[in-house]
């Protein structure tokens, strides 16, 4: 990394530069977009995946965490710039030019933390209420029930976009903008809809049953999940991230164990980590299988969708047997996993893995290239590899335009390096490719716990952990290879037995920003098609 800490010097000389569990760079806010610019252009190792964006409140200074890493090498170490912006009037540069995944972010922490970006075309608040008094995401929030009663009205959306933008003489001018022409018709897909995955509105703008615009629109059951986190211990968090991505709740888990481990420095027993790994390879099958179930049904299949289903109940009988959830899965605890497997537990998985790979035949029959379905995800809903990686799109759907971008593969956590597996990637970048993805990745899955299932050690399934776990001050991150891509943990602490910030990664957020790109120009009974070939899920958006 000496390279890249003489290209951000050579850009921003008085940038502060230290070596804590990452590169970590602090810069002033004018200088904080031609630094990422720098980083993002540069020819060698391209910083051209923006992780995640974090809005932080420091007391005196509120401020934006970049966690960046590049796609030409994601096994490299992450880069984290940090800028602040003055409290009173809090202001920075937008780098949605460089990342559009950045455009739902930075709505995200002006709702939170009130920090407004010079540049961004839409500064409305995203997953509040525009009318929301105050910004609940600052250590300094009136919590009081009178200012933000609960109302039970529908409230309408804004139809203008008020945003900063920079002149060339330098100026701020502020200005609103209307979200949709004058004469657009537009129909509402949500936020009650069985094909949108959960509360999810997509306002629609169509001209005759053609796309011509979506306004994406979430935070129905937005619950606070990071802001609570700060008022608990660490064991006491684990029970949030089930609640996220409920379908991949094993994998979600298991990263914020890994980076509270990491950073407390507990080494987990063998026999758990086996047990986490086959437990996730499970997860990640039971995600798919819903996942293909539900694009099935989109795609009008219905009895699709009852044998997708149908092979998914076997493996909730597993985890219901090994730790008493069907869904909500809390299996994996701070230092190893909550209880040991079950006698059968072995017996059990060895006979779906035949079972399974028997009806991944028959999907392939009877669905896979059936000529209606072909001609409704064949070349619908494209999505190439540079809008992946801006977006951060992640997971099958990411794979599927030709990244590779498995966390498994490039930067492998606990016994992923210790087994064989193909990184299933396709290049068309359609709802067809994304698809197949999900199937493929279901007998990689079984392949993994083939490896794994006859070779669980003995020992102890937990290390001993003291029940007040308390990190030593700094900034840690952690990610998996969940269902819908990558998920990630970020930890600020001060040395307490409560988290300062936490920060979840979401892969939905990222699936679901790219939906405007997606659509335009599509049919509007495609829209659903697509959005089923991203596999989002809306509390995982909604945290």
């Amino acid at each position: 990394m000496k390279d890249i800490q003489e290209l951000i010097l050579r850009t921003v000389s008085d940038a502060v530069i230290e070596e804590k569990q990452k590169l970590t760079v602090t810069v002033e806010p004018k200088q904080l977009h031609p630094l990422l610019q720098a980083l993002y252009n540069n020819t060698k190792l391209p910083f051209d995946y923006l992780i995640s964006l974090i809005g932080m409140d420091w007391g005196e200074k509120l401020g934006v965490i970049y966690l960046l890493s590049s796609s030409k090498d994601l096994s490299k170490e992450l880069v984290v710039i940090t800028a602040t912006a003055d409290r009173e009037n809090p202001l920075l540069y937008s780098v949605t030019d460089l990342y559009e995944t950045a455009h739902l972010n930075e709505r995200e922490v002006y709702a939170m933390f009130g920090i407004r970006f010079i540049n961004n075309p839409d500064m409305r608040r995203f997953l509040l209420n525009d009318d929301w008094v105050g910004f609940p995401f600052r250590k300094d929030y009136n919590d009081d029930a009178k200012l933000n009663p609960v109302n039970i009205i529908t409230k309408d959306i804004p139809d203008m976009s008020p945003r900063i933008m920079e002149t060339a003489d330098g100026k701020l001018v502020e200005e609103t903008v209307p979200v949709f022409e004058e004469d657009d018709y537009i129909i509402n897909i949500g936020p009650q809809h069985p094909s949108t995955h959960g509360v999810m509105h997509f306002r629609t703008a169509l001209d005759g049953e053609i796309v011509k615009k979506i306004d994406v629109n979430s935070g129905y059951i937005h619950r606070g999940i990071e802001k609570l986190c700060e008022t608990m211990t660490y064991p006491q968090i684990l029970h949030f991230t089930d609640r996220l991505d409920y379908l991949s709740a094993g994998m979600n888990r298991h990263a914020l164990c890994m980076c509270v481990e990491k950073a407390a420095g507990i080494e987990v027993p063998q026999r758990a980590e086996y047990i986490r790994v086959i437990m996730d390879e499970l997860n990640r099958i039971s995600s798919h299988l819903i996942a293909w179930a539900a694009h099935c049904n989109d795609l009008g299949s219905t009895t699709a969708f009852i044998y997708g289903v149908r092979e998914r109940e076997h493996i909730l009988d597993i985890f219901d047997k090994t730790c008493g959830g069907r869904l909500i899965i809390n299996q994996n605890v701070v230092g190893g996993v909550m209880f040991d497997i079950y006698p059968d537990f072995q017996k059990d998985v060895k006979a779906f893995i035949p079972y399974m790979r028997e009806k991944l035949v028959e999907y392939d029959r009877f669905f896979s290239h059936n000529a209606i379905a072909l001609g409704r995800m064949k070349k619908v809903g494209n999505l190439s590899k540079e809008d992946a990686i801006s977006y951060g799109v992640t997971g099958p759907a990411g794979r599927g335009s030709g990244w590779s971008c498995d966390v498994r593969k490039y930067k492998p956590y606990s016994l992923y390096n210790q087994v064989e597996f193909k990184e299933i990637i396709r290049t068309t970048g359609d709802s067809y490719a994304r698809y197949l993805n999900r199937l493929d990745e279901i007998e990689e899955s079984l392949h993994i716990i083939e490896q794994l299932i006859d070779n669980i050690p003995e020992g102890d399934v937990c290390a001993k952990v003291k029940p007040i776990i308390r990190l030593p001050e700094g900034q840690y991150f952690q990610s998996v290879e969940a269902g819908k891509g990558e998920f990630g943990v970020f930890i600020e602490s001060r040395g307490d037995k409560n988290p300062y910030r936490v920060k979840f990664r979401s892969p939905s957020m990222a699936a679901v920003s790219v939906m405007p790109i997606l659509t335009k120009g599509e049919k509007i009974a495609d829209l659903i098609n697509i959005s089923g070939s991203l596999d989002f899920v809306i509390p995982d958006i909604d945290r």
